[in-house]
């Protein structure tokens, strides 16, 4: 299920727009895919986006990221957002890079 049903349902033609925009960013190009989706997670650790953080780390560790890339990309979002990056991290990641 898409989480942004709700937007799609209510408003289809906006929904449609942010997917294009949406496909566009995410498209192969000079930037390597892995490299786009840490750049997005770093991102959302710095906005609180807990479910943004998780579903980016997988699509960068599906595209080639190592969890060490994870990490480092994580001191990156420390260092522009402060603490609530890193227990936004923490939140999001506590399962899925545990070992």
């Amino acid at each position: 299920m898409d989480p942004l049903d709700v937007i799609k349902n209510l408003d289809e033609e906006g929904y449609t727009s942010f997917k294009v925009v949406e496909e566009a960013a995410f498209s192969e190009g000079s930037i390597p895919l892995k490299y786009k989706y840490l750049m997005a997670m770093v991102v959302d650790a710095v906005e609180g986006a807990v479910e943004g953080v998780k579903v980016l780390a997988v699509r960068a560790m599906e595209n080639g990221a190592t969890k060490e890339e994870v990490a480092e990309a994580l001191r990156v979002a420390y260092y522009i957002g402060g603490a609530g990056a890193v227990y936004t991290s923490a939140n999001a990641l506590r399962d899925l890079l545990q070992e």
